[in-house]
């Protein structure tokens, strides 16, 4: 079987993980209903989805330097069927949040290894690659609002019939646990056919790779690290935030369509230009942007404003994601690929998922959205001047 329809079977099943992790975010008005609690509590939930993400990616990346990684992606399917279990169970606030990190495991030791053997899988059009990946990725983020819509509408008629929901937003992670065992199931059959890469074989000490290539890891954690705290902050309350700015519940959770629904051809036309342009300008081109269109759409208030600005939004920061990761997949040199991929994963995804918590806490303390992601965009403004910088001084790596 070619290389072709595995990866075929990687873009449904990061579909799938990736759903896992952005399907709280239309959620949380439902979670301070059912649960009875504040916008700070439900902010740590989607602060703990991304800890979970952050939790196995060094682990995993230990792991990749004795299993296989095509292993190992099985093993995240398994995981994130379990963890859809525990999450459509969870009757008290306490459980939502094991399930809330269980499902964001799944995910990160998904990315640790799915994003090297991708790049192997590839290793001519990496940028390509990973942009395909990425789009994959994508389409899950464009159908969760509409997703997660059409169950809560139809829900209520279900969970009379059911006896092991008791909520509708509940049939939401059933719905997300049947599809990984069918696609996890299409994985391991693929695999087996399949003529893998031995391009990792090399890959044996985490520690060492981390030692050698940590220019390039921290570059990377200081890139998508700060970047990512203010988007996961915007994005897991954006049905909130459109909410404050007075547009009508249905509308604002549908503004998240829009905002990934500009990631498709983002993370498709991003792979490719990170192939054919200076990878570094490029990403910082893409920095700036997002901080120019964050700080905009604080000052936005019209429906129409609102929804080109989303869609900027959403265009720019998910231009980032592709070109980022060929940046440092095709930087990092086999032996130490998938163990120098982990780390770094590991320290942006750590700095990035407190941002929802943060938004939440400041929130509930009197602050308005506008005022929280205005100084949100001031302060990443500083750090994109530092990396310029840098980049000008040449002591960032190409």
């Amino acid at each position: 079987m070619s290389r072709g329809r595995l990866f075929g079977t990687l873009c449904g099943m990061v579909l799938l993980v990736n759903l896992a992790r952005v399907v709280f975010a239309p959620l949380l008005g439902e979670f301070i209903l059912f649960f009875e609690v504040d916008r700070a509590t439900v902010g740590i939930v989607a602060t703990l989805v991304w800890l979970g993400s952050a939790a196995l990616r060094v682990p995993t990346g230990w792991l990749l330097t004795r299993v296989p990684r095509h292993r190992v992606v099985l093993g995240t399917g398994v995981v994130l069927v379990v963890a859809s279990g525990v999450t459509a169970s969870a009757t008290t606030i306490e459980a939502l949040m094991v399930g809330a990190v269980s499902m964001g495991l799944a995910s990160g030791a998904y990315f640790v290894a799915a994003n090297p053997l991708v790049s192997e899988l590839f290793p001519d059009r990496v940028g390509r690659a990973m942009g395909i990946h990425g789009t994959a990725s994508q389409l899950a983020a464009v159908g969760v609002a509409p997703f997660v819509t059409l169950v809560l509408a139809v829900g209520p008629d279900l969970v009379d019939r059911l006896p092991f929901v008791s909520a509708a937003w509940q049939l939401v992670f059933v719905c997300v646990g049947l599809a990984a065992a069918v696609v996890t199931l299409a994985l391991f059959v693929t695999a087996r056919s399949t003529d893998l890469p031995d391009a990792g074989a090399a890959d044996r000490d985490l520690l060492g790779a981390a030692r050698t290539e940590w220019r390039v890891v921290l570059t990377g954690i200081v890139i998508l690290g700060f970047t990512g705290f203010v988007w996961q902050g915007l994005f897991n309350f954006y049905e909130l935030y459109m909410v404050s700015k007075g547009l009508p519940a249905t509308t604002a959770r549908n503004m998240l369509t829009v905002v990934f629904g500009a990631g498709v051809p983002a993370f498709f036309l991003s792979g490719r230009l990170a192939d054919k342009l200076p990878r570094i300008p490029y990403i910082l081109g893409v920095l700036v942007s997002f901080v120019v269109s964050v700080f905009v759409l604080t000052m936005t208030s019209s429906l129409v404003g609102l929804i080109v600005v989303t869609a900027v939004v959403g265009y720019v920061i998910h231009s980032l994601f592709p070109a980022l990761d060929a940046y440092l997949l095709d930087t990092l040199p086999d032996e130490s690929r998938g163990s120098a991929y982990s780390v770094y994963s590991f320290g942006m995804m750590i700095f990035q998922a407190s941002g929802s918590g943060v938004v939440g806490t400041l929130t509930d303390f009197g602050y308005a959205f506008d005022e929280v992601f205005f100084w949100f965009s001031v302060g990443l403004a500083v750090v994109v001047t530092g990396l310029i910088v840098f980049q000008r001084a040449g002591r960032i790596p190409n």
